[in-house]
């Protein structure tokens, strides 16, 4: 007998799945152990949580009945967030599209959980992003369903306030090693791996830096050194010119999207991808500086 959404508990066994969703218990199993069902495996036993069916249920159902909203999560950047304002201005009360950031790893805690729809990540120089954006999304289980699309490369170092503005021009080992109060970001962010990474080059402990600010987007430690809380900051050429700010380049870095293969496909998210070609970004990255499309839309990974 079929079990009714009301009597069911919180999880599922795959007994209860198959009767729910009227399939074979093998037909359960398969799905599950090819990551295309949320799932989890506890203690050897396949579980399964009741809301996140009924959304995979809803959101596979002809496209996607949430095919009109695009909710963006991972790490910022000045470019990405003018372009969804702009594209959100254009569709009106047609969608929604959101982008919140959450810094690279927590983006991808909730792309797992399905919380968002597309994470954006960067995690080290280009030259390495291929191999290191899939290594990072390896520590999902869900990563299978997933696929990296390139949205650009942008300029990575160090932001600095105005008022040190003239180590712009000074070697990076001296500028590391000078007394000066740190905005830090916080783990799983892709500019805190940076700047340990950097730190680590020089054999720099990252204890010795004077820290002033914790912040929780790119953008925000721009604004603590552009209102003199602070002095310095790991962060893009990008970030630093929106607030006026001084900057010393050290790499190149990915700045990619991770998202459900379905995704890719809808309308959104293709006119995101048109988005970032068009007139308006072009503009914007010759004010912002400190971007590079010639990979834009390329497919980095997908199983």
């Amino acid at each position: 007998m079929m079990h009714t959404s009301d009597n069911l508990p919180p999880f599922l066994s795959v007994k209860q799945v198959a009767e729910y969703l009227q399939l074979h218990e093998k037909k359960v199993y398969a799905l599950a152990n090819e990551g295309q069902i949320p799932a989890t495996k506890v203690t050897g036993k396949w579980l399964f949580p009741r809301e996140l069916i009924d959304q995979w249920l809803l959101d596979s159902s002809h496209g996607g009945v949430l095919a009109d909203r695009l909710m963006i999560a991972g790490s910022d950047d000045p470019l990405l967030y003018r372009l969804v304002l702009n594209l959100t201005d254009e569709i009106q009360s047609q969608a929604l599209i959101g982008y919140t950031t959450t810094g690279t790893q927590l983006g991808l805690a909730l792309l797992a959980r399905r919380r968002v729809d597309v994470c954006c990540i960067h995690w080290g120089p280009s030259r390495e992003s291929s191999l290191r954006h899939h290594a990072l999304i390896q520590q999902f289980p869900q990563h299978h369903q997933w696929m990296i699309v390139r949205a650009f490369e942008r300029e990575q170092g160090l932001m600095l306030a105005p008022s040190y503005r003239d180590l712009s021009h000074v070697a990076l080992q001296r500028i590391l090693t000078t007394d000066l109060r740190w905005v830090i970001r916080q783990e799983g962010a892709g500019s805190q791996r940076f700047l340990l990474e950097t730190l680590a080059h020089y054999h720099l402990d990252f204890k010795q830096l004077t820290v002033s600010r914790m912040a929780y987007s790119e953008r925000e430690a721009a604004s603590w050194l552009a209102t003199g809380q602070a002095d310095i900051a790991p962060g893009t050429r990008s970030a630093a010119a929106e607030f006026g700010l001084g900057f010393v380049a050290t790499d190149w870095e990915a700045f990619d999207f991770v998202l459900n293969r379905g995704i890719y496909f809808r309308h959104l998210f293709q006119k995101l991808l048109e988005y970032c070609q068009s007139s308006q970004a072009h503009t914007i990255m010759q004010t912002l500086g400190g971007y590079r499309l010639t990979e834009l839309g390329k497919i980095i990974w997908s199983n």
